[in-house]
């Protein structure tokens, strides 16, 4: 079947035998099921227009298919006996945790109707997304296409699946171009139809802070705006003159958190530090290196790259920050993301050097200069998340004048930072930029849009692989998983970003939930053949992705440029 990603185990009965049609099948719904008979109600509901009740709940004393006692259905040709309505049931089923492990799930496609098992109820989410492929493209759509009463087919057969990977994620930047809540939304949509279960979300960089935080007002009313953007990479000399901006409310990050956690994905929020903080610099002077910048406070960078403007080495920053993070956690309930990411990356030593209180403050910590500055603010906030139940993960810099005792990494220039956590037993998530950064270019065309950094295509992607060779065993097990990374500096819209992610997230997808061979003996043609099908589902999606035969006129953007990279990329 075009299923993506691929399962571990499918069986479909031969010559194409179909589920004889469903309308308006019973929804039967065991214990601890009920948010996935939600989903299922609104989302395949409003698709197939099946008129779903309230699911019922099974009878102890009458075994249904969902009843491990009562056995499996049989498979075979035929449809449901006379006067007898198909179902779909729904349960879970603790043994598949036992077995095999979290999130694994099963579909049992027979002539009574769709069992969905799993192995807890991210499993069973897991399970309906496979049952929505198995429609067709259409169940993908918001209503029905046709007035009348469809049928819909299923093929008869049973999927088995589980994932590779726990941390299956992608980084969406909204700092550099805001994406407005409903979008954000839509992207967790996205993450869930491809069993990805990780949203990190850039939230404050030199272009702006995206985050409401009440006590600290100014760095959304200030921090929030820029009065231009350079329209392409920084070599460009095109602007957009128009002010760009926005933030989510405290309310918005709860209504995402939510609708992140009823789609079993976990959001890392991303608060940089002591980096890419121009934003609040320009909020608050007094988070700056004033006795080098003076008292004019900066303004919200209009322009890319690394700004000099970083956080100040001093108590007061810290408590500043510690209330910053007292109200994310507060956003970000622990079981829903227990992982805070804090940057730490492309932090300029230059105010350091020149500012006499940061020497003055190396002196007096007694840290190795300036990486030393950046090690002792990352581990400070290290302990300080842990005291409250939180894990700190940070870009591969944090291993810089120390690494942080207990923090994850997220390894993104090359596998070389991961293998260096990893063998020293700290957590990695795989993120290289030479692998995974949707942002670069995936062809080398003319006409490829803004062509930033290496070309990367949807071959390249599916040929990713997470956990590197020769890694020890030991160190193997401390990779939680992989990553897509989605920079918005050139792309402006959702269409632009659209277009950046997609197809290539579905490629990752399967890299991070199927048990692939190596990169030179996947099945590509095999892959590209399911895609022809995946296709069809991110058109009634309306997702405006990349066609293999290059990008449409308007997904274009002649004369404005990008930051080429001759050459592969290399593997570090």
């Amino acid at each position: 079947m075009d299923l993506i990603p691929a399962p571990r185990y499918a069986r479909f009965a031969d010559g194409g035998t179909r589920l004889a049609g469903l309308t308006d099948p019973l929804l039967v719904a065991g214990p601890g099921t009920g948010s996935t008979a939600a989903w299922i109600r609104r989302e395949i509901g409003a698709a197939t227009g099946w008129d779903l009740p309230a699911p019922a709940v099974p009878s102890p004393a009458e075994p249904s298919p969902a009843d491990p006692e009562a056995g499996r259905p049989e498979t075979g040709p035929g449809g449901a006996p006379e006067g007898v309505r198909q179902a779909v049931w729904l349960a879970l089923r603790p043994d598949l945790a036992r077995t095999l492990g979290p999130e694994w799930h099963e579909v049992h496609v027979t002539d009574r109707g769709v069992l969905l098992e799993g192995a807890d109820p991210a499993g069973l989410f897991w399970a309906a997304q496979t049952f929505r492929q198995l429609l067709g493209p259409d169940a993908y759509r918001n209503a029905p296409l046709s007035r009348d009463r469809r049928t819909w087919t299923l093929p008869i057969g049973d999927v088995r699946d589980g994932p590779r990977f726990g941390w299956r994620g992608m980084m969406l930047d909204v700092a550099r171009h805001f994406m407005p809540k409903d979008g954000v939304l839509r992207y967790l949509d996205l993450l869930a139809a491809h069993k990805l279960n990780v949203l990190h979300l850039h939230l404050t960089d030199d272009q702006g802070w995206r985050v409401e935080i009440r006590r600290h007002p100014r760095l959304t009313s200030v921090g929030a705006w820029r009065p231009r953007s350079r329209r392409g990479h920084r070599a460009s000399p095109l602007w957009n003159e128009t002010p760009h901006g926005g933030f989510y409310t405290q309310d918005d990050i709860r209504e995402i958190v939510a609708h992140a956690a009823e789609r079993h994905i976990r959001v890392v929020p991303e608060i940089d530090i002591p980096g890419h903080s121009q934003a609040a610099i320009a909020a608050y002077p007094e988070l700056g290196n004033t006795d080098v910048t003076g008292t004019v406070p900066p303004e919200v960078w209009d322009d890319w790259g690394i700004s000099e403007h970083v956080l100040a080495p001093t108590e007061p920053v810290l408590r500043f920050y510690e209330g910053v993070f007292e109200e994310l956690l507060e956003l970000f309930p622990a079981e829903v993301s227990p992982f805070v990411h804090v940057g730490g990356d492309e932090c300029p030593r230059t105010q350091w050097q020149r500012s006499r209180t940061a020497q003055q403050r190396i002196r007096e910590l007694g840290v190795d200069g300036e990486d030393g500055l950046q090690s002792w603010f990352i581990r400070h906030f290290d302990r300080w998340l842990a005291d409250r139940g939180r894990r700190l993960i940070g870009w591969d810099e944090i291993l810089q004048g120390g690494l942080a005792e207990g923090a994850a990494v997220s390894s993104w220039r090359g596998y070389a930072g991961g293998i260096t956590a990893a063998e020293a037993g700290h957590d990695v998530v795989m993120c290289p930029e030479q692998q995974v950064y949707l942002d670069h270019r995936q062809d080398a065309g003319a006409d490829e849009p803004v062509p930033i950094g290496y070309v990367r295509t949807l071959e390249d992607v599916y040929r990713f692989e997470p956990v590197p060779p020769g890694l020890s065993e030991a160190a193997a097990a401390r990779v939680l998983g992989a990553q897509a990374n989605m920079w918005t500096e050139v792309t402006e819209n959702q269409a632009r970003v659209d277009y950046q992610v997609f197809p290539r997230l579905a490629a990752f997808a399967e890299t991070v939930w199927s048990e692939l061979p190596e990169p030179s003996r996947r099945d590509w043609p095999g892959f590209e053949r399911r895609m022809g099908a995946h296709y069809a589902r991110l058109d009634a999606l309306g997702v405006d992705y990349r066609r293999p035969q290059g990008p449409l006129p308007w997904q274009r953007r002649p004369g404005v440029l990008g930051r080429p990279v001759e050459g592969p990329p290399p593997i570090v």
